[in-house]
């Protein structure tokens, strides 16, 4: 998968504007107006859409910066796709965009060619927000949802009439679900398709709507959905689950899952993107000469050497024992940050002790550097 600013050939530190105009460019270039059945033409301009959709975006765009097409949902294996499928899907995104860009933005079918179809209808996004624990983030999970969404109704298949019969051919499209126009642009004139605003793109119209959704060809339903979430994944990512969102009207393309990841607090660990920082607390006697302890990881435990005059503060590092990197390539690590723990009060003997200590020539603080 190409790297998004290579595609609009603009620098990371573009502006908003820079990568607008970036796009304006290359939405012209490939646009299937200026290259009938040209199918690379047809990848380019899609390509083109997907970059401009994330980087357009400033919190893709952070996300992006950060993970890479992961952090945009590029997980393999979890049903996620930052991408468009299809025309339809750009021209139904930026349909405003090209307008303003003086090109077409209403083309619905194969616009690189081909017999035009009707227009497609899409469904509404659903948003949800799953909590995960820090083992679910550390090992990635499958979790099971239930929804009360549209889905297609059940006695008319989602059509909206009441049987095969209840149709008519729209009169003011002749069937095609499109009307067409002629229109002066940068790339000169053109003939540009809208969606027929009688029909509404179905190319026929109900003549006897269905009596249970009253021809709007969906109802409400309660549906479980099963969808994997990656390890490494972090707060606020969104993750989507391709086509369970809710139905469309009388039939179409559904919408998508979107899956906000929210974390649990860890009563033990703080993190910092893929490491995990854990405050271990010593006895001034076990900092002065040097023990071995055991400290909690995410799953399990270790062992770590407190070696003498440890000062408190000192960060040990165990290396990747933190959390998986989403990229898939390696882990954090755990940062072991001792913390030399001083009791308030002391009996009378342990004050003389300390009071001994105190006048020793070795246990005067002296300047050190800083330990890591």
């Amino acid at each position: 998968m190409r790297d998004y600013y290579e595609i609009l050939e603009v620098a990371k530190t573009s502006t908003a504007e820079e990568i607008k105009k970036a796009y304006r460019k290359k939405a012209i270039q490939y646009h299937p107006d200026k290259n009938p059945g040209n199918k690379e033409a047809e990848e380019h301009f899609k390509e083109a859409a997907e970059a401009y959709d994330v980087l357009s975006d400033p919190n893709k765009r952070a996300r992006y910066d950060q993970f890479g097409h992961a952090g945009v949902g590029g997980a393999s294996g979890g049903g996620y796709g930052g991408g468009f499928s299809s025309m339809e899907d750009i021209f139904s995104h930026f349909g405003d965009l090209f307008e303003s860009f003086g090109i077409g933005g209403n083309f619905r079918g194969n616009p690189f060619g081909g017999r035009r179809q009707q227009a497609v209808a899409r469904g509404s996004d659903i948003r949800i927000r799953v909590k995960l624990s820090l083992k679910e983030i550390a090992h990635g999970i499958e979790k099971k949802v239930k929804l009360n969404k549209l889905a297609p109704c059940d006695e008319c298949h989602g059509k909206g009439a009441k049987d095969s019969n209840a149709f008519a051919t729209c009169t003011t499209c002749k069937g095609s679900g499109v009307v067409m126009r002629v229109t002066q642009t940068i790339l000169g004139t053109m003939q540009q398709t809208t969606t027929c605003p009688t029909c509404h793109g179905d190319g026929k119209t109900i003549t006897a709507p269905c009596p249970k959704c009253r021809g709007e060809g969906t109802t409400r339903k309660e549906e479980e959905i099963t969808f994997k979430i990656p390890a490494g994944v972090e707060e606020g990512m969104q993750l989507t689950v391709t086509g369970k969102g809710n139905a469309a009207r009388r039939g179409g393309i559904n919408g998508n899952l979107l899956v906000v990841i929210e974390e649990e607090p860890h009563e033990e660990f703080q993190r910092d993107t893929n490491d995990l920082i854990y405050q271990l607390p010593v006895s001034i006697a076990q900092a002065a000469i040097g023990t071995t302890l055991e400290i909690p990881l995410v799953e399990g435990k270790a062992k770590i050497k407190i070696e003498p005059g440890t000062q408190s503060g000192r960060i040990l590092r165990l290396r990747g024992k933190g959390l998986p990197s989403l990229n898939g390539y390696g882990s954090g690590d755990m940062l072991v940050q001792v913390i030399v723990w001083i009791p308030k009060k002391f009996t009378k003997e342990e004050q003389k002790i300390l009071e001994k200590l105190g006048a020793s020539e070795n246990f005067k603080p002296k300047k050190v550097k800083r330990e890591t």
